[in-house]
């Protein structure tokens, strides 16, 4: 089992990264797909106390190409798990996808809009 993402500002997260996430939420507003797996829908609802057939049918969609499930967004085009606050509501159990923000994937130009640092050595 992998290690759960730190929910502290000031130290980075579990899994080696240097990437230090300041809760700006600009990768939560990026429009696409957060593809989620079924052990991840597994772990979210287990998290969220509801069953997982109930999960999918609320906060997922099928993606366009019909591979796999992505979670929907809120009419602001932000993730449906994006708090106010710029928080995570599911950070403890959030997607691979998620928790591999930057290094595992980022968006164009992504450095301009994030306000997360990289740690010093």
């Amino acid at each position: 089992m992998e290690d759960a993402p730190s929910t502290r500002e000031d130290e980075p997260p579990a899994g080696g990264t240097d990437f230090v996430c300041r809760r700006c939420g600009a990768c939560c507003r990026w429009p696409g797909y957060v593809r989620v797996t079924h052990e991840e829908l597994d772990s979210i609802a287990s998290f969220l106390n509801m069953p997982v057939r109930e999960l999918t049918e609320a906060y997922c969609r099928l993606t366009g190409d019909r591979t796999g499930l992505s979670f929907i967004e809120k009419e602001n085009g932000s993730c449906v798990f994006l708090a106010p606050d710029n928080r995570c509501r599911i950070n403890p159990v959030k997607p691979r996808q998620c928790a591999g923000f930057p290094d595992a994937w980022s968006f164009p130009g992504y450095d301009a809009v994030c306000r997360g640092t990289r740690a010093s050595p």
